[in-house]
């Protein structure tokens, strides 16, 4: 893929020439995207760097940073707290109930809703129930009854 190939570039020629003070804490790729913990204080340079490299690197908004299907929120303690995260774009169409797809492929949709969900939100009582109520609502105007969710 090319993707991959491109990635190895901007990972070896970011990574080896990075200035010491800019080293990551972690640094996690997946495919095009990836995501780097660093202290506070050196996130302008890393990012200067990186985009002299390729122009690309984004930086935290409003303490928060989308990574694959999660949204990372840094609370005011500097802990972080993560929520399911969908692109502005996201319309919540999924499978039709009615369509004609076996059963299990159907039931599928509802499990990966339902475990993305269960497996990354952190906070319980409040996002993860908001989500199960969007999953809910979702699946229902595609017609999922209400057995299958």
């Amino acid at each position: 893929m090319v993707a991959d190939i491109f990635m190895e570039f901007l990972e070896q020629s970011a990574i080896t020439s990075v200035p010491v003070e800019c080293k990551t804490e972690l640094w996690k790729r997946y495919v095009d995207d990836i995501l780097e913990i660093i202290k506070k204080q050196w996130t302008d340079g890393l990012t200067q760097h990186l985009n002299s490299v390729d122009d690309t690197a984004e930086q935290e908004k409003n303490l928060q940073m989308p990574f694959l299907d999660t949204l990372i929120v840094r609370k005011p303690d500097d802990h972080v707290k993560l929520l399911v995260y969908k692109r502005t774009t996201h319309t919540d169409q999924y499978l039709h109930f009615n369509s004609h797809h076996p059963l299990q492929h159907e039931l599928s949709v509802v499990r990966t809703l339902l475990d993305r969900n269960r497996n990354i939100v952190t906070e319980e009582k409040t996002h993860r129930k908001q989500e199960e109520h969007h999953i809910q609502t979702a699946l229902t105007r595609c017609r999922y009854p209400d057995w299958s969710i």
